[in-house]
């Protein structure tokens, strides 16, 4: 009977019936229905995952690659409109986040289609040179090999110094894997390597997934919907802990590259063509690069900016969370107790009665659970703090 009368339905119509939208209502003190108010929840699941995270040793130098299973079960429209498109979206999404907060770090592209790998893109330090690379390269074909996957990933991450933290990340959308022989003993060269392998899949759980990201020390999820898919792809942009073995303090040699002149005209040593003004020169070899951070192909030195290892510096020391606070009734005649000390709005809920909000256990300002999350995500530093100093 439902398929019978969503036949009658446009598409649009149909998006919102399914969506069961009358189910987002609460019923308010006056009898009025009002949409349910998600944000203190939110803000209670965010708060619980910034608590669980342990002051311990971070890997802030990553390369990643990204497998994209694009077999003919990415065709399936579970997801939609089709698994392939979602898993597009939030690949673009998770490229510009995880940049965003890994500056040190490189990201390359893997797909796996007809059975066999591709390097769809290099390492590399540009989220557009991605985005633009998997735009353009989006099809579905043939089955999916785990296997010729890790393989692939393996023979690239080999190269990488030990100073960099050697990841993989599979976005799967199969049911079975066409391997040319044992996948054991590739899951062993990885876990030798020390390359941690993390899997999310789109469908069911795979007992060959879980295996891996066992046996390599990554995390195995599978996504129930889009949202969801989009929260476990987002888990791995904050940088991970450290392999023990790779922990201990070392030093690393870096480059500082200039600028090069608008007017200047050199070949780039990363496309081998001609270019004018565009680049950056390696300060040992003298050689031209187009991006940053990346090492250069003629010497080798790490090459990175300033802004970059400025941006790495929150992850080293975080801001602690902030402790719940509910302004008592004196602090409501007072206009800095009761506005939020970042956005200045007001922190009184319906009623005039005390809201939910922080404050910030140095300075003791108060702030709204919105600039919570601004604070501890984006900003990493406490305005409190910075106007005492």
């Amino acid at each position: 009977e439902d398929e019978e009368e969503n036949l009658g339905l446009e598409a649009w119509e149909r998006s919102y019936a399914d969506d069961r939208s009358w189910e987002a209502l609460q019923e308010d003190e006056s009898g009025f229905l009002r949409p349910i108010d998600n944000s203190a929840i939110y803000h209670a699941q965010y708060r619980r995952r910034l608590r669980a995270t342990a002051r311990i040793q971070k890997g802030l130098i990553r390369y990643l690659y990204i497998v994209i299973d694009l077999s003919r079960a990415a065709a399936e429209m579970d997801f939609r409109p089709s698994r392939m498109v979602v898993v597009a979206k939030q690949v673009e999404a998770f490229v510009r986040e995880f940049f965003d907060q890994n500056p040190l770090s490189q990201i390359g592209l893997v797909t796996v289609k007809d059975g066999v790998a591709n390097c769809l893109t290099d390492l590399g330090g540009s989220p557009e040179s991605h985005i633009k690379a998997l735009m353009g390269k989006l099809g579905c074909s043939g089955d999916s090999s785990i296997q010729n996957a890790l393989d692939l990933v393996h023979g690239l991450l080999n190269q990488i110094p030990s100073y960099g933290h050697r990841e993989v990340l599979i976005l799967y959308s199969a049911l079975s894997t066409c391997d040319p022989g044992d996948i054991m003993e590739t899951i062993q060269k990885c876990k030798e390597s020390k390359i941690r392998c993390s899997v999310i899949g789109l469908s069911a759980e795979m007992f060959i997934c879980k295996h891996l990201c066992q046996e390599t020390g990554g995390t195995y999820s599978v996504a129930l919907d889009e949202s969801h898919f989009k929260e476990l792809i987002l888990e791995h942009a904050p940088p991970p802990p450290a392999i023990a073995e790779f922990a201990i303090a070392s030093l690393i040699k870096m480059g500082f590259p200039q600028r090069a002149g608008e007017g200047s005209i050199s070949i780039c040593s990363c496309h081998k063509e001609v270019k004018i003004g565009v680049g950056y020169t390696c300060p040992r070899c003298k050689a031209r690069v187009c991006e940053l951070p990346t090492e250069c192909c003629i010497c080798g030195l790490q090459l990175v900016s300033s802004p970059h290892l400025a941006r790495s510096y929150h992850h080293l020391f975080p801001i602690a969370p902030f402790d719940e606070a509910t302004p008592s009734l004196n602090d409501l005649h007072n206009i800095s107790r009761s506005t939020c000390f970042g956005c200045q709005q007001s922190l009184l809920a319906s009623g005039n009665k005390a809201g939910l909000c922080v404050a910030c256990p140095k300075c003791k300002k108060h702030f709204c659970l919105e600039c919570d999350i601004y604070i501890h995500e984006s900003l990493h530093n406490c305005p409190g703090c910075e106007s005492l100093r």
